[in-house]
């Protein structure tokens, strides 16, 4: 997993169905526009003024955190899709990067032919 696909948010890109879908792929929030979904280039926190003055251009160094758009977007996806912004960012502040990629590795890796579970859609697209 690359480290440019963990969103200041905490999500990491690299699971979203934007991104694992067939065509009209999504790089991912730190990357280019083309083929993001609408709501993504719009996004508050990704467009946040203190995540691109920060050293990590994450949340947990912003003053505001967590700000009330993470708090939403937190709360949806830990009752939808059973992960938590909040809880990665905690873990990225404490362990690092390079530790959360590992463990996302291993915890969003497919048994069956070891691709990457899609946290939207809770199974791996490359196989079902």
């Amino acid at each position: 997993m690359n480290p440019r696909m963990i969103a200041p948010c905490g999500m990491n890109c690299e699971l979203c169905l934007a991104h694992l879908r067939k065509k009209n792929v999504c790089n991912g929030c730190l990357m280019d526009d083309d083929n993001k979904p609408r709501r993504c280039v719009a996004c508050s926190i990704k467009n946040c003024e203190h995540n691109t003055k920060s050293k990590s251009g994450m949340c947990y160094e912003c003053p505001k955190y967590p700000c009330r758009r993470l708090k939403q977007l937190d709360k949806r996806y830990r009752t939808k899709y059973n992960m938590s912004m909040i809880d990665n960012l905690e873990f990225i502040k404490e362990y690092g990067l390079g530790k959360f990629i590992s463990k996302e590795e291993e915890k969003w890796a497919c048994n069956n032919c070891g691709g990457v579970i899609c946290v939207h859609r809770g199974f791996c697209l490359s196989c079902n």
